[in-house]
C-alpha cells in the first residue's frame, strides 16, 4: 500500500475513491482534478487498482491456445507453468501502474492515496466506508459487452455502495466521451 501522510480522511475533507483498470496518462489525471477544483475542502484521492489473477490469466491464456472446442484435446506439448512467477508478475506490473498513477496525480496536483486489491467492487466498498467516500470514480476502458448485460464495474458498484458513481474511459477527454455516448455514464 502506498500512502500521502496524514490521508485518512476528515471531516473537513472531500474524499473520492477511484477504482482504475490499468495506469492513468497525465491528461487523465488532469481531468480527474478538474473535476473537483474550487471545492471548499481539501480533496483525497484513494486510488484502487486490482492486480490480475494469475491463475484467471494462465487460464485464458492455455483456454486461447487449446481453441474453444467442447471436447478439449489431448495436453500433448503444454507447457508447465510456474503460478507462482505468474503471480509476483502480475503483482509487480499493477505496482508499476499504481505508482505511475499516482505520480500522475500528485504532479496535477492532487493528494493521493493508493493500494492494490483483488477484488475490486468488495474493495471499492470497502474503502468508501472506511474513508467516508463522498464519490466513487471508475476508470475503464470500454466494455460493451459488460456494460450491456450490466456486469461491468460501475454497475456492480452502484448497486453496492452509498455514493454517486461516476464512470469515464480512460485515455479519453470529457469532449470525446460525451459526443461518443459511452463515455459518462451518469453521477
Amino acid at each position: 500500500m502506498t500512502e500521502s501522510p496524514g490521508s485518512a480522511g476528515s471531516a473537513t475533507d472531500f474524499d473520492v475513491v477511484l477504482l482504475v483498470e490499468e495506469s492513468l496518462s497525465d491528461a487523465d489525471a488532469r481531468q480527474i482534478r478538474s473535476l473537483h477544483e474550487g471545492l471548499p475542502e481539501s480533496v483525497t484521492y484513494h486510488v484502487l487498482l486490482p492486480v490480475e489473477d494469475a491463475a484467471a490469466a494462465v487460464e485464458a491464456a492455455m483456454g486461447g491456445m487449446m481453441g474453444h472446442d467442447v471436447v478439449p484435446g489431448p495436453r500433448i506439448g503444454m507447457p508447465e507453468v510456474d503460478l507462482e512467477a505468474v503471480r509476483e508478475d502480475s503483482q509487480n506490473r499493477a505496482q508499476h501502474q499504481l505508482d505511475a498513477t499516482l505520480a500522475a496525480l500528485r504532479a496535477a496536483g492532487a493528494e493521493v492515496t493508493g493500494e492494490l486489491v483483488s477484488d475490486p467492487i468488495d474493495a471499492l466498498a470497502a474503502k468508501v466506508g472506511e474513508v467516508d467516500g463522498r464519490e466513487a470514480i471508475i476508470l475503464t476502458r470500454p466494455h460493451v459487452v459488460a456494460e450491456f448485460f450490466n456486469v461491468d464495474w460501475t454497475s456492480q458498484a452502484r448497486r453496492k455502495i452509498g455514493v454517486p458513481v461516476l464512470h469515464l474511459l480512460e485515455h479519453e477527454s470529457f469532449d470525446e466521451q460525451a459526443g461518443g455516448g459511452e463515455g459518462i455514464s451518469g453521477v
